[in-house]
């Protein structure tokens, strides 16, 4: 099957076959490209949403920790990765397809305007020879037409009798004439139609089926590339999808790793305060009155017994509304975190042992180093000057003790805070005993005891003195003592609701340590506030008398 012996006569339809192609293939580097832009706007949205919901690790608190988190986190970077791979995928499109279609269109058009214009030169050539045939042809016989007529005129010349000789000589010379150049034309026009029937032969055996051959077998590399870039598309999808499988597998594994009771856990560790839920409250008899007697009802009694009464019920008020950590602090956190609550308060500072300890190993580290390299200096002078390092070790000397210092400092609040959280049990137990006390004042005939009317006679409160906690106790007569109380170490007290006190000074004890780190406590001047309870010598006395 051949264009040159099958298709001889349809140039015409054979350029248009051949710029059909060449159009079929740019539309179809169109469609690739197409494709690309696709490819590389999908990874470009990929990307901005990746970005979106990407935590801003802004500082190390904000960073994930629930597995549910950590999770979503690890599937955003499996996306991440396969808008890489999509990516991958345009820019071998791309590259194997695109720019191969078009740089391949360009040379498939060039090859086709040579092979067509050697198809007309042929073709013109062709004409050309026809029209010199076609000419000698019609020269031949015009030639012959005058031949002829110069026949006829001797003829008529010869036959006529009263013709002289002289005009049969002439027309007998013409006729001559005519027949020899009637006799050069024949030869000339079978001259030309043995050449053109040669070049005829030539044209339509030999150019003419070579040429279409060419225009054959350049339209069949264009299928044949077509094919290949076919297949390059594919390809380039098909390579990346074993990383695909990989990132998909990710999401997978990432899906898996959620922890429900892991999660569960670190809610508890997160918010876990470390108090103890609220004990039972006493009972508070307010039906005494009814049975005391005539004689003990004089006014000092009555007196004696609205007083008590207004204690016991300002202290049942007190305990159901107190909770120290109710409200945040306004001031600035502390350096020991105790304005946090005990668990939270264990987690920061072994936080801040951890982080001290990992200080202080790089700092042993670079002490060692430098030592290492002072002894090198000593050996060998040439190499440096060992006094050179003595500024910096000195200074990493210095780091070291000042973080063994911080690291003890926190220890001992940790340890503090590890033995009050032990403890929290008999605290609990000695609240309970301190309730049973309160009760216990009360007299068998119902009436109040002369200690308990001592506890109410305490001085007010003083009203200029308004904080935080304040605004959550709307009492008017203060908290009976149930101790006293002597500071260990002194405490400044510049957070809302705290009590400054000096090392050594004695206090009344109004509320005992609820397991929160704090006793509220009373000046005798009155005022009143929490200090924190590893910082004073406790004594609760069954007796104790108000300030």
């Amino acid at each position: 099957m051949s264009w040159g012996t099958e298709l001889w006569d349809q140039f015409d339809s054979l350029d248009k076959h051949t710029q059909w192609g060449i159009d079929f293939l740019e539309r179809y580097a169109k469609f690739v490209k197409e494709r690309i832009e696709i490819e590389q706007n999908y990874a470009k949205q990929l990307r901005n949403l990746v970005k979106k919901y990407c935590p801003k690790r802004s500082s190390k608190d904000e960073e994930p920790r629930f597995t549910s988190c950590i999770a979503f986190f690890n599937i955003l970077n499996e996306l991440n990765d396969y808008a890489g791979q999509r990516e991958v995928v345009a820019e071998e499109m791309a590259h194997r397809v695109y720019g191969e279609l078009m740089r391949y269109a360009h040379d498939l058009k060039t090859e086709r305007k040579m092979h067509l214009q050697e198809g007309r030169k042929a073709q013109q050539y062709l004409d050309m020879c026809w029209k010199q045939m076609d000419n000698s042809k019609k020269k031949f016989e015009r030639e012959c037409r005058e031949a002829e007529k110069a026949q006829q005129s001797y003829e008529r010349l010869d036959n006529d009798t009263n013709a002289t000789k002289a005009d049969v000589e002439k027309a007998k010379q013409q006729l001559n004439l005519r027949t020899h150049m009637a006799d050069e034309n024949k030869n000339e026009y079978a001259a030309q139609l043995q050449n053109f029937n040669g070049e005829q032969h030539k044209h339509f055996y030999v150019v003419i089926p070579q040429i279409y051959k060419q225009l054959q077998e350049m339209d069949e590399r264009r299928t044949i590339k077509l094919s290949e870039c076919y297949r390059g598309f594919a390809d380039s999808e098909r390579k990346v999808i074993p990383i695909i499988s990989k990132c998909l597998e990710g999401m997978i594994l990432a899906a898996k790793s959620v922890d429900e009771r892991r999660d569960s856990q670190m809610v508890v560790d997160s918010f876990k305060s470390g108090f103890e839920p609220p004990g039972d409250f006493p009972f508070e008899d307010y039906s005494q009155h009814i049975y005391r007697t005539i004689s003990d009802g004089t006014i000092s009694a009555s007196k004696q017994e609205s007083g008590k009464m207004d204690a016991k019920t300002t202290v049942g008020k007190a305990k159901g509304k107190l909770w120290l950590f109710g409200k945040k602090p306004k001031g600035p956190a502390l350096e020991d975190f105790s304005h946090l609550p005990p668990e939270q308060r264990r987690k920061k500072l072994q936080q801040r042992i951890d982080e001290l300890n990992r200080e202080l190993q790089k700092e042993s580290d670079q002490k060692e180093a430098l030592n290492k390299m002072k002894d090198v200096y000593e050996k060998n002078p040439q190499m440096g000057d060992p006094g050179s390092l003595q500024p910096k070790l000195a200074e990493t000397m210095n780091n070291i003790d000042r973080l063994r210092m911080e690291i003890h400092k926190n220890e001992a609040w940790l340890s503090e805070v590890e033995g009050k959280t032990g403890g929290r049990g008999d605290r609990r137990h000695s609240s309970d005993i301190n309730h049973l006390v309160t009760q216990g004042r009360e007299s068998p005939e119902g009436s109040y005891t002369d200690d308990a009317n001592q506890e109410v006679r305490g001085p007010p409160q003083q009203h200029g003195h308004h904080n935080e906690f304040d605004d959550e106790f709307e009492d008017d007569d203060p908290l009976p003592a149930i101790g006293h109380c002597k500071a260990i170490y002194p405490f400044d007290g510049h957070n809302e609701g705290t009590l400054a006190m000096k090392e050594g000074e004695v206090l009344y004890i109004i509320e005992e340590d609820k397991g929160d780190g704090w006793t509220r406590a009373r000046r005798q001047n009155g005022e009143e506030g929490y200090v924190p309870t590893s910082y004073i010598d406790v004594t609760l006395e069954k007796n104790s008398k108000g300030s």
